[in-house]
């Protein structure tokens, strides 16, 4: 019977509009795509969100390489908007007494985006890669989740908007779902007997 319910952060929870970064390249006379291209490439990403570097470090290091510093900053810092249908599901699964966290491969900033995003008031707990030391999909980052939150693999189901990040999770045996959008997920977790509905949630608590 599944329990807990996790969800990844960017691209499920939290949104950021790529059109932000081509118009920060555009601004700055950046080829189109090469932030991200530096940004996002190992080893730097794996540095990041294990903790071996800082999230400072790491926009350093993307200004160093596009010589600006202020479109690295620009890059660091653009907006992004929260997944109110997301957060709603959260809450009606924590109704129905389920379990719901958060794991995301992130930085050292994790624990101040949390609490800036209010995400503690929708999931039980919040597990950042940069400190658990391993990061999505490698089956350590889960291991961590299981143990911290006492539970088996077969009591956990996972999605994400990668197919790559949720191979991890797989070869322990927990549920998995891609993420696309709410309504698939809701169908998803329906599929595994897990309440997604104010119906079937109402039932079941």
């Amino acid at each position: 019977m599944i329990t807990t319910v996790l969800f990844d952060l960017d691209g499920v929870v939290r949104h950021f509009d790529p059109n932000n970064v081509r118009e920060i390249e555009q601004r700055h006379g950046i080829p189109l795509g090469s932030i991200e291209r530096f940004a996002f490439a190992a080893p730097l990403i794996d540095e990041v969100t294990t903790g071996r570097i800082s999230r400072t470090e790491w926009t350093d290091r993307l200004a160093a390489h596009l010589h600006d510093a202020d479109a690295a900053e620009e890059w660091s810092l653009q907006p992004y908007r929260m997944d109110t249908a997301i957060l709603d599901l959260a809450d009606r699964l924590r109704s129905a007494g389920l379990t719901t966290a958060i794991l995301t491969n992130g930085t050292d900033t994790i624990a101040a985006e949390a609490r800036m995003m209010r995400l503690h008031d929708h999931f039980d707990a919040v597990f950042n890669s940069a400190e658990i030391g391993f990061a999505k999909p490698d089956a350590r980052a889960f291991h961590a989740i299981l143990d911290a939150l006492a539970v088996k693999s077969s009591e956990v189901f996972f999605t994400d908007d990668s197919a790559a990040k949720l191979a991890g999770a797989e070869a322990l045996g927990i549920s998995s779902h891609l993420f696309t959008d709410v309504e698939g997920l809701r169908e998803t977790l329906h599929a595994h007997g897990i309440p997604a509905s104010g119906e079937e949630i109402s039932h079941r608590a």
